[in-house]
């Protein structure tokens, strides 16, 4: 039945003149901001040695169409990108978006707030070929024997705003503040 609903799903697209990229689940940001507090923990418990998880296409911190990649402000190296593994080990600093926006500067700047933070700039969205509007969320992880390693996941998406992102984080962060179900 499962089969028969995503045939189904995937024949109204392709009618309407959707790709399989666009037909795919998106991210949302609870979830990024969730994969990134749970990369977070999970580097502050396994150490230098869960970084080849962040590395792997196919493990816990990959899903829809968004991952979490790791890099290293101090050091200006990324650390881990299971998207781009090109990247790792390259300088981040002047890695600038198609508007000429130094994107890991800004990262790094928001990953230094006490919950983090979101950064705005755009994108190639894998399998879309063009460039989008993305937002990612970005944090630090307090690693034995280092400064930190700052951890991100992003959500392609036209309308939300930055300030709306971070007021999320902090409702987020204090259950307090959640609606109830």
């Amino acid at each position: 039945m499962k089969n028969i609903r995503k045939c189904a799903v995937l024949f109204v697209a392709a009618l309407c003149g959707v790709s399989g990229a666009w037909a795919q689940e998106t991210a949302t940001p609870e979830e990024a901001i969730t994969k990134v507090w749970a990369a977070a923990r999970f580097l502050q418990d396994k150490g230098a040695s869960g970084i080849a998880s962040l590395n792997s296409k196919d493990g816990p911190f990959v899903w829809k169409d968004s991952y979490v990649f790791a890099f290293d402000c101090r050091l200006d190296r990324m650390v881990a990108h299971p998207m781009r593994p090109d990247l790792v080990g390259q300088p981040i600093m002047q890695i600038t978006d198609n508007d000429g926006k130094f994107i890991f500067k800004e990262m790094c700047k928001a990953a230094s707030e006490r919950r983090g933070g979101w950064v705005e700039y755009v994108w190639t969205k894998p399998g879309a070929g063009k460039v989008s509007r993305k937002l990612t969320y970005v944090g630090t992880a307090q690693m034995a024997f280092s400064s930190g390693i700052q951890v991100g996941a992003g959500v392609y998406d036209d309308k939300l705003t930055v300030a709306g992102l971070n007021q999320l984080v902090g409702s987020m962060a204090d259950p307090a503040k959640r609606s109830a179900p």
